[in-house]
Formats: structure tokens, sequence, C-alpha cells
């Protein structure tokens, strides 16, 4: 799903700082106005701040934000003077601060001619920490925040947790469909957005294990007639894995225009193959739907099945994942939940959904077979445990993914799996090897439904073996 450029959405609760006043400057002033419209999610207050101060922001943007995070709560001014205040502000729906950075720019004549406001997520450490629970603690606070947030209607989905191999609590909250007001189960089946990529990135390295695919061989080698040169010569396997190809997203007009003609993984590279690399193949990371997508062809090619049969025969079967597809929306699909995006209220999301998920997104699962496609992989049943670990190491200079893996945390507490999200649908699955911890949320509303939920534990969680 699209969200502000400006800010990274993470989870959930305020920290124990007192709250600070503003200051009564013309910066202070203008801070408090914009404060005031997104708590309240005023949408004309906002249009009404927002020119008043000519920051060049959509207000309809604003008030997304607002649903989102639930506003903020102003913890600290750091730096303050008439025309810029920096402020560290809380979600009062998350755990995520943030540095909210206000500069006016006034003219002669004391009026303000433009506003720029910047947000920055950043760690909570020191005095912002959140304080680590015992873990009978962390999953009953988890417990509350899910049932509380369903009662809000802010949460419909699922959460699992599991610790060496037992599974500690595993809930289902909200509506499978809202309108046949069927409760969401534990065997619901919910869409779970670019969290797919782990099953294309392990497909991609079987093959690689079989040496049917090689990671430094490149696009051309195994679709020889790919329209576009660059790609076709300088793109490779391992490029493609790591989000290092400069091959880009497709979602945008030529998406919403081809939604339901996109039926197979070539129909995207006849639609966005002719495309150059966005940048030299290699150079650095950016985050490319489109390249997996090419990695759905290269598994077709190289493999003689279709995606879907491939995964199907060599990660779902082997993983004993009964609930894991990807059929088309006009299929009928037992236990396969309605998406739902925030409008005014909870609405169908079918409208924005592709014809079927693909390699590069869009299948749906239950939280159980999330649970078994990461005990397959820490067992050994899809992978060799050197590949595993390659998967999970950082391949760009960025750091923070793998190879069809994301990465994130330090010492005990490093992990990898995945998240997705878009309208209507958002997941989280996150190992912790050192820990043996597997953190499971899916949900059919938008992010950060699901990712709220998960991000509340693992940062309550105990961080102790």
């Amino acid at each position: 799903m699209k969200r502000l450029v400006l800010l990274l959405l993470l989870a959930f609760v305020v920290p124990a700082l007192a709250q600070t006043a503003l200051p009564a400057t013309r910066a202070g002033q203008a801070f408090e106005a914009w404060l005031s419209a997104l708590n309240a999610a005023d949408a004309a207050r906002m249009k009404e701040v927002l020119a008043q101060y000519h920051m060049p922001v959509p207000p309809d943007a604003f008030m997304g934000f607002a649903r989102q995070t639930g506003g903020f709560t102003l913890l600290k001014v750091e730096e303050s003077s008439d025309n810029a205040l920096t402020a560290i502000v809380a979600e009062r729906a998350g755990d995520t601060i943030v540095r909210a950075s206000l500069t006016l720019i006034v003219d002669a004549g004391g009026q303000v001619t433009k506003g720029a406001l910047g947000l920055r997520a950043f760690p909570r450490e020191g005095e912002l920490a959140i304080p680590r629970l015992t873990e009978a603690a962390a999953l009953k606070a988890l417990e509350d925040r899910a049932a509380a947030a369903e009662k809000d209607d802010k949460f419909s989905g699922v959460y699992l947790i599991a610790r060496n191999g037992k599974v500690l609590a595993a809930k289902a909250f909200g509506w499978e469909d809202r309108e046949a007001k069927r409760k969401a189960t534990l065997q619901t089946k919910f869409r779970m957005g670019s969290m797919n990529k782990m099953f294309t990135a392990v497909a991609t390295l079987q093959l690689v294990e079989a040496k049917k695919l090689s990671l430094s061989g490149t696009v051309g080698q195994y679709i020889p007639d790919y329209p576009n040169r660059e790609v076709a010569e300088k793109v490779t396997i391992g490029h493609l894995l790591a989000h290092t190809g400069g091959t880009g997203d497709f979602f945008g007009p030529q998406f919403d225009a081809n939604r339901l003609t996109l039926k197979t993984h070539g129909d995207y590279m006849v639609l966005f193959g002719a495309r150059a690399p966005q940048f030299a193949p290699g150079s650095r990371f950016a985050y490319s739907n489109y390249g997996y997508q090419l990695l759905g062809n290269i598994i077709e090619k190289v493999s003689g099945m279709t995606y879907y049969g491939y995964v199907a025969r060599n990660i779902f079967a082997p993983a004993g994942m009964t609930g894991t597809a990807s059929q088309p929306e006009e299929e009928a699909v037992a236990n396969r939940a309605k998406a739902y995006m925030q409008k005014e209220g909870w609405v169908p999301a079918a409208d924005t959904l592709p014809y079927r998920g693909t390699s590069a997104g869009g299948g749906y699962t239950t939280a159980q077979d999330l649970l078994r496609f990461a005990r397959a992989l820490q067992s050994e049943k899809l992978l060799p445990g050197r590949l595993v670990a390659d998967a999970a190491t950082p391949h760009n200079s960025a750091g923070g993914y793998g190879y069809g893996f994301s990465l994130g945390g330090k010492g005990l507490l490093q992990w990898y799996g995945h998240k997705g999200g878009a309208p209507g649908q958002n997941g989280a699955l996150q190992v912790y090897p050192a820990l043996g911890y597997v953190i499971i949320g899916l949900s059919n509303y938008d992010p950060p439904a699901a990712t709220a939920m998960t991000d509340f534990f693992t940062n309550r969680m105990p961080a102790t073996r």
C-alpha cells in the first residue's frame, strides 16, 4: 500500500515521557494547528492549515495518515525558534516515535511564503525504549491490544506466536466476510501481499541448487527474447532476488488500466518488459515488484511448469501448506477472506486486486501454513541450511534485505522473514533463530492492521533465551 514517504510505520503504544507544551512562536502555532487537524482527522481544517502555511502536501494524504497512526502525542520539543521547530511525537495508536521538523519561510513583511514539514521515524532507545516483558505478560498484552483494536473495528485477522516448536498463542479476530457476518477463524485464508516473494526466492534457490539457474546468470540467458537488451544482458538472478537490478515497479496507471487482463507472468513482461533499468544493475537497492515478476517467468522457463504448479509441488506440498495458493479472484475459494480498505468506513477492496496473485505477491495463506513454511525452512525440507543462511544475509550495501527475505534486529533479536501490504491485505512473518520465536500476523484490512500486532509483540517479548 502506498503511504506517505515521510514516515515508515512500525507498531503500537506511547512511551512514559511527560508531554511538553509547544512554544508560542510562529512555528509552534503552525505545528499545533497541523497536529490538531491531524488528531481530529478533520479534512477541512487540514486543508486550511496547509494552505495557510503553504505546505505542498495533499490534505487527503494526511487523512489516510491520521487513520493509520491514530494521530500523534507530543513528547518533547528539541529545538525551537520563531520560524522553525523540531519535536518528538509518538503515534497514538502505535509504538512508532517520530522526529518532526517544521520550517517556515517568511518574507520581509512577516508573511509565510512556504512551509515544509518532515517526519522521520527513529529507533526507540534509552528513555524512549519500550520495556521488555515476561513472555506471559507480552502474550496477555498482545491479546488485550488485539481485542481492543477489534472492538474499535481497526483489526480483522489473526496472529500466531510460536517458540521452539510450540504454539504459544493463536487467535482470530474480526471478519472473514463482513457482509455475510462470517467471523474470521484460524482457517481463514488471508491475502499476504509481498510475503509471496519468500516462496519465489525459495523456488529460485532450489533451481540454483539443481544447477538449472545461476545467481550470476542474466535474464537474457533464461529469456532469450526479453524485450529490453540492457536488462537481458546486465540484470542477474542475484540482482532480481536482492532488488538491486533496477527493474522497478509495475503498480501505477498501466497496471490499473490492465489489472484484469494481466493473467500470466508473461502478460506482465509484454506490458512492462521494454523498460530500461532505472540505474546500473547491482549499484544499489530499490525494491522491485517487477523484478519478482521476472523471477516467476524464469522459474517457468527453466522448470517447464507454471509458477503456481512449481511452488505447489516443491514448496507447499513438502512443507504441508494446504491452505496456501494464488487462485484467481473470480474463482470461489473456501475460507478466503474478503479484502476491505478504509474509505469512509471499511469497504470492499475487490476493485484494486490483481486477477490473481503472482510471484511478486498477492497470494493467500493461513497463519498455520506460514508456521509450517518457517519450520520447513528451519528443518532444511526446502533448502540446504547454507542456502537459507545465504537468503538471510544482506545482499546490498543498505542491508535489511537478503534473497527474498527482509532482515532486521541485532544480536539475539536478529530476524528474517517478510511483510506485505496493499489495500485490504497486510501480513508479516518474522523468524528469530537465536530466540526460537516465529511471529505471524495476517489481516484483510489495510496496513498496518496485522503488522501493528506483530510489532506490538516483538517490541515487548523477552530478549533472552
